[in-house]
């Protein structure tokens, strides 16, 4: 499978603007900095695929697990907001009932779902991203380049969610439930036992309604901020820049795609979180309790918190690739063909 997604990834149409065999600096030079780097590997070996995967695991693995105390008060805030009023006062509450250690929960079942979540995420859509713009042609992959970004991460997202969602309906059950177990190991068997296997997934489909959309947002927004950032804000090309330079670039435009991805997801986030913490429920009837202001309760410590954990995700997966010596292909770029296509209607 690999080896012919290698073949395709070679002969790809993003040949062009995506990937250093044929980058072009502003003098039109075909030999670019870039491409004079010695990589560990091609685009589209299984090499490249794998190394993608563990850079989607540590990003979304590691930031998830980090902000558990807040995302904990979030849920707290989403299921019972007469409780928890607010940030502040989540927190406040949270701590005088159990102590620090209450801001811990769930972070098991956070770091193992949202590292198999990962690999999905950004391994599928690398492979995606490949296939569907073999499928177009290299001039629609340049001409609709946002919305190949929306249908390979839409893809992506879609089987990544299939992973998370067991280890998302432990995690919400140990942070908002009465009486529920408050460790992962004593969890799954209660969950088992009580509701079966679909009580892993029956918050698998508003998962697919916050994560699908949120994924599809995180990754167009993100393309196209970066090439906006160098097009518009950086003051010179990409292969121009250090790693350092190029990783920041790639913090920022991470931030801005974040703050759109919280405000895209938040109601069905919301959805999740309620559902999820009452069995037996569905994801109308939720909505339905919920009301128009409760599905957006909640949505100030979600956008600091997807803000700040888009732009880590991105830089660590970015730096996963500089530190392993992957390819790292620059801004797209229109393609030649195209180019002369457009010379010739205007002469």
């Amino acid at each position: 499978m690999f080896e012919n997604l290698a073949q395709v990834a070679r002969n790809s149409p993003f040949g062009s603007p995506f990937t250093v065999a044929k980058c072009k600096t502003h003098d039109d030079r075909s030999v670019s900095a870039a491409a004079a780097e010695d990589y560990s590997c091609e685009i589209g070996s299984a090499k490249y695929y794998a190394y993608c995967a563990f850079g989607g695991l540590l990003s979304c693995g590691i930031t998830h697990t980090a902000i558990v105390p807040l995302d904990l008060v979030k849920c707290r805030i989403q299921v019972d907001p007469a409780k928890y009023k607010g940030i502040a006062n989540g927190f406040k509450v949270t701590v005088a009932e159990g102590g620090l250690k209450a801001l811990t929960l769930g972070w098991a079942p956070t770091l193992m779902g949202y590292s198999v979540q990962g690999v999905g995420k950004f391994g599928f859509y690398e492979v995606f991203k490949i296939l569907y713009g073999n499928a177009i042609g290299e001039e629609n992959a340049y001409v609709y380049r946002t919305s190949l970004y929306l249908v390979a991460s839409a893809s992506a997202e879609f089987f990544a969610d299939i992973g998370l969602a067991p280890f998302e309906a432990i995690k919400v059950g140990i942070q908002t439930k009465t009486g529920f177990p408050k460790t992962f190991r004593e969890a799954v068997p209660v969950v088992m036992k009580s509701e079966g296997l679909w009580g892993f997934y029956k918050g698998l489909s508003p998962l697919w309604m916050r994560q699908i959309p949120y994924t599809m947002m995180k990754f167009a927004c993100f393309e196209k901020t970066v090439e906006a950032l160098y097009q518009y804000v950086v003051p010179k090309p990409r292969d121009q820049c250090n790693k350092a330079e190029q990783l920041g670039v790639t913090f920022i435009a991470g931030y801005i795609a974040g703050v759109f991805c919280a405000v895209v997801s938040h109601p069905a986030d919301t959805v999740v979180s309620k559902l999820n913490a009452n069995p037996g429920g569905t994801a109308v009837g939720a909505a339905k309790e919920l009301g128009m202001k409760g599905l957006w309760k909640g949505l100030t410590p979600r956008i600091i918190m997807i803000g700040t954990l888009t732009a880590l995700q991105w830089f660590i997966y970015d730096t996963v690739k500089v530190v392993f010596r992957l390819p790292r292909p620059p801004p797209p770029e229109m393609p030649a063909s195209l180019k002369a296509k457009l010379a010739a209607k205007q002469q």
